[in-house]
């Protein structure tokens, strides 16, 4: 397969270069997924929760009580797409659904569905590029009304959809209505009219597209009441007081409470500004952790002047304790000078960080009791809970039971999961091999905006029932959730402190010692799956999502207990996946039928031998099990190489040489070529020759067939299930660009070709290098 014209080659431009080729895979990469910090968004308390699987609970009889069989209740959401294409969905009915995408009916219940609630029904509906709009019609019966609806892929698409109303645009979460005596004969979001007879939608083509890219109708016109939920202060709230109201129900006296917002003094080089408010319950106000002014009373007025403050934007910070009465504060700010001069926009008073959804200025967080509450310069973050324990907490804005939330929406930076971990190693080392600091950088601070939220997903999860960021740490089921991210985590932290990797990385450590599924012998194993085909199997693939990560805990807490599990997990999947006849591995073996599924895939025999080599470059030399586990790379090392194909390429399917060239595999085999050259695992006596000219070639044909000048990769293969079929890893599971589950792999193959070359292993003298 040639996947574009040679003089697209990356290796035309670069020769027999190996840095160009890194710096421009590398470079490509970043610039197509520069840093994003998570999205901050307002998510209402009174809304549908969102369950562990990421799909949407929505119990409409238990929100209407009163509802009455035949009824409709509406739910809206809208969901932002970056690009067009099909995203998956699931639902599970209470009763009869109807479920419209932009207007147009993509799903409809049927007996089965409403007859048994536990039941998922998957469809897949078009995305446009930007706002969509998802409207669910639920019909009221005798047994119930609503369903549970989101996602169909928790792991690979964990959406939560946007609040689709002008008044609370940006906020997360759904409407929904009151119940309806009458179908509705338009949706809200797009001008779509449902048809009589409920059957479909029909769009009127020359107004909906203008519709939603203007925000949508908020109400159709037959709607009967308004959206819920409704987050608006009654008036004897609003008199309470700002903390009064947000806490006052679980505070006792005494108890502090925190306000924070950004000062904007907008005078060079500096100006005077004038702090103007009251307050009841006493108060200290902090700019820049700076304590200014001190109120000690019952209540009061707060009136300050702040000398020279610099131009910019600065902290302000209220702490104030709960007394007896009405608890809150009320401030403004404005320039401090003969009143004819002074401007009235030169000092502002904004939000401390952008959140969608949030209109007003004041962040607040509490309660808390005065031995646990945090210092007042601990206060401006985003990053982390506020308080400890029991106490621990995070951001809300001054509307009924309305917390503030982070969601990674990035498509690739800031999100955890296994492809991104080889991505994220391959970056690592590459930055490191280039001596070129950003890009180092570039995949810690990626990693680190995962692990610093570790502790904040946890609580998220158990308090909201799915997180928005590392969806897949906080809610482990298997090894794919965690290995490989771990690695690349623990890899990034011998470089720099990554602020809680520690704490994730134990978090890791105790699933796979304690939870995750084991045979007897102690062999992780898959005992669950996507579908039943799925369970009680054996996947070669998740040597790699084990053992680099246990590896690298045994290096940062010294203990061997996790080294040792790493060793044995590879001789106990040799004594079911190994072809002792062919040299090399089966993909899978299913435990349901006792036996291997007999495909040797390429990408799965490639995370088995560069795992191996990950764990041989930590071992010591003393450990019982390395001269077994020598052995068993020096079985596979030759399989592997007379499988290599004309062009310098291994195959999707490793013994058919007709099925296409595929990058990943081909990266991990000159990987752990270059290495057992390097380590000295393959000697220049028993033709270690053969292996280091295997990886040259390898590379070379990476840089001309799978490599284009653009740094764009090609002929990686897309994430995979398992057949007992060859052509299912044939044909079914075809290549894609710029997969993350080759980016990474091919960086890291290229960098050991660096390695070689700079240690002289191409000179005369390699064999010092690769052993005597």
């Amino acid at each position: 397969m040639t996947y574009f014209d040679e003089n697209e080659a990356i290796a035309r431009v670069a020769a027999d270069r190996v840095e160009p080729v890194l710096s421009t895979v590398a470079a490509r990469y970043i610039g197509a997924n520069p840093p994003h910090p998570p999205v901050y968004r307002v998510h209402s308390g009174r809304g549908f929760r969102r369950l562990e699987d990421c799909r949407y609970e929505m119990d409409l009889a238990r929100r209407w009580p009163e509802l009455t069989p035949g009824q409709f209740v509406y739910a809206w959401g809208m969901l932002w797409s970056d690009r067009e294409g099909d995203a998956p969905f699931a639902v599970s009915c209470y009763s009869p659904v109807k479920i419209y995408v932009n207007g147009e009916l993509a799903f409809q219940s049927n007996l089965n569905d409403d007859v048994f609630p536990d039941r998922r029904a998957f469809f897949r509906a078009r995305m446009r590029k930007g706002r969509n709009d998802i409207v669910l019609e639920f019909t009221a019966v005798a047994t119930g009304c609503g369903g549970v609806f989101g996602t169909g892929s928790v792991k690979g698409a964990p959406m939560h959809f946007l609040n689709p109303t002008q008044e609370r645009q940006g906020c997360e979460g759904w409407v929904y209505s009151e119940p309806q005596a009458h179908r509705w004969d338009r949706l809200p979001g797009v001008a779509a009219t449902v048809a009589a007879a409920g059957a479909g939608a029909g769009t009127a083509e020359d107004t909906a597209e203008d519709t939603a890219a203007a925000g949508g109708e908020d109400e159709p016109g037959c709607m009967v009441g308004g959206w819920h939920p409704q987050d608006r202060w009654p008036p004897e709230e609003l008199a309470a007081g700002c903390f009064g109201r947000l806490f006052g129900g679980e505070a006792a006296p005494g108890a502090k409470a925190f306000a924070w917002c950004k000062l904007a003094a907008q005078g060079f080089p500096a100006m005077d500004v004038r702090l103007v408010g009251r307050y009841e319950g006493a108060v200290t106000v902090y700019v820049d952790g700076r304590p200014v002014f001190s109120g000690a009373e019952e209540e009061g007025g707060i009136d300050l002047v702040l000398r020279g403050l610099a131009c910019g934007t600065h902290d302000l910070v209220v702490e104030s304790v709960r007394g007896g009465g009405s608890w809150g504060f009320e401030l403004s700010g404005r320039e401090e000078g003969p009143s004819e001069s002074v401007s009235s926009d030169r000092v502002r008073l904004t939000r401390p960080y952008p959140v969608e959804g949030m209109t007003d200025t004041w962040l607040y967080a509490g309660p808390f009791s005065a031995e646990t509450a945090p210092q007042a310069g601990e206060v401006p973050v985003m990053d982390a809970l506020l308080g400890s324990g029991e106490e621990a907490t995070f951001w809300r804005i001054d509307r009924p039971d309305s917390w503030v939330r982070p969601y990674t929406e990035s498509a690739l930076y800031g999100r955890w999961n296994y492809p991104l971990g080889v991505t994220l190693y391959g970056l690592l080392r590459t930055g490191q091999i280039l001596s070129v600091p950003y890009i180092t950088e570039y995949a810690a601070g990626h990693i680190e905006q995962c692990s610093q939220l570790h502790e904040y997903a946890l609580w998220d999860r158990d308090r909201y029932g799915a997180p928005g960021v590392n969806h897949q740490l906080a809610m482990i089921d298997s090894l794919d959730d965690c290995g490989s991210f771990g690695a690349a985590m623990l890899e990034a932290n011998k470089l720099r402190p990554i602020r809680g990797a520690r704490e994730a990385a134990s978090h890791i450590a105790r699933y796979i010692g304690e939870t995750q599924d084991r045979w007897p012998d102690g062999t992780l194993y898959r005992a669950r799956g996507t579908t039943d085909f799925m369970q009680d199997t054996l996947w070669c693939d998740d040597l790699y999502m084990s053992t680099p990560f246990l590896s690298k805990y045994y290096e940062l807490t010294g203990e061997a207990a996790y080294l040792d599990d790493a060793a044995a997990q590879f001789l106990r999947y040799k004594e079911r996946l190994f072809i002792p006849e062919l040299g090399i591995m089966h993909h899978v073996y299913d435990g349901k039928f006792g036996k291997p599924n007999g495909v040797a895939w390429g990408r799965g025999n490639g995370w088995v031998l560069f795992s191996l080599t990950e764990l041989l470059s930590i071992m010591p030399e003393d450990h019982r099990l390395r001269a077994d586990l020598l052995a068993f790379y020096r079985e596979l090392c030759p399989g592997y190489l007379k499988l290599q194909g004309k062009d310098g390429l291994w195959h999707q399917v490793l013994t058919d040489p007709e099925s296409y060239a595929e990058a990943s595999c081909t990266a991990m085999f000159i990987y752990a070529f270059a290495r057992g050259i390097r380590y000295g695992w393959l000697r220049k006596e028993s033709g270690a020759e053969a292996y280091l000219e295997s990886a040259l070639r390898g590379w070379r044909g990476l840089t001309l067939h799978c490599i284009d000048k653009h740094g764009n990769v090609y002929g990686v293969c897309r994430g995979s299930g398992y057949s007992f079929n060859q052509y299912y890893y044939k044909d079914e599971l075809t290549w894609q660009l710029n997969d993350t589950h080759g980016i990474g792999i091919v960086l890291l193959a290229g960098g050991e070709i660096a390695e070689l070359e700079r240690s002289g292993a191409r000179g005369p003298d390699w064999a010092e290098v690769a052993g005597k």
